[in-house]
């Protein structure tokens, strides 16, 4: 096998052993990305059960605290009563029945607000529940995302040393000029340092690459597409169907 066949099938090779690498690290990252999320997630659900409880809480304090009042007040009116009834004069008689009437239209008010404040409470009470049940579904997800991750980490990892020895196994079959060229786009670019050539495209950036570059890579040199930078090699070469007889 020539020299040219050597670097060209090493350079595919180790695009893909870089995108495989570039893979399985992405989901590496976003497992523990995927954990931060699903905790957010409870501690959203938890603050807004928190805040349900706690606007129940003051809604009830506010409904018992009119209650205690309005009780307050009937005592008041019962005792005001008891003043008419012993009242000496008319305008005395006049002044209680007057208190009087004032406060039995603040306890109406005050019974309103206290059958609106009461079905308020009713109508959030439910909240409480589907909150919680929202929270709890968010532990479960959670738990289950923790699991899934802490499972799949070392089997990934494991995956990464694989392709890490291959991929140097690879790079150790480049002859010397290539692999300098290769060393030094891949420390720039990373996964993005290689591209295939794509019917006269860059397979990166898809612009035309002119017909002497594609020569010079088909040489084993090593070229970089003009438009994007990156190291470009040829495709394997595809065999021809054969026609079907009729």
């Amino acid at each position: 096998m020539s020299e040219a066949n050597v670097s060209l099938e090493v350079l595919r090779t180790l695009h893909r052993i870089h995108r495989q690498l570039a893979d399985l690290n992405e989901r590496l990252d976003r497992g523990p990305k995927q954990v931060r999320a699903t905790e957010a997630n409870v501690k959203h659900r938890e603050e807004e059960l928190e805040r349900i409880r706690e606007t129940v809480k003051t809604m009830r304090k506010e409904a018992d605290q009119k209650q205690l009042q309005l009780k307050a007040n009937e005592a008041k009116i019962k005792d005001l009563k008891g003043k008419l009834n012993a009242a000496t004069s008319n305008r005395e008689y006049q002044i209680l029945k007057d208190q009087i009437a004032a406060d039995q239209m603040a306890n109406s008010v005050l019974e309103d607000e206290i059958i609106e404040a009461l079905d308020q409470i009713d109508q959030v009470q439910p909240k409480t529940a589907e909150a919680q049940n929202a929270l709890n579904a968010a532990r479960e997800k959670a738990q289950q995302v923790h699991a899934e991750v802490e499972k799949q980490e070392p089997l990934l990892r494991a995956d990464v040393e694989r392709l890490q020895a291959e991929l140097k196994q690879a790079e150790d079959a480049l002859p010397p000029l290539v692999r300098d060229v290769y060393q030094r786009s891949v420390r720039q670019r990373g996964e993005d340092a290689l591209a295939v050539i794509d019917d006269g495209c860059c397979g990166g950036c898809h612009q035309q690459v002119p017909l002497n570059v594609q020569a010079e890579v088909r040489l084993s040199h090593p070229m970089f597409c003009r438009s994007c930078g990156r190291l470009l090699y040829l495709p394997e070469e595809r065999t021809p169907a054969r026609a079907v007889e009729e």
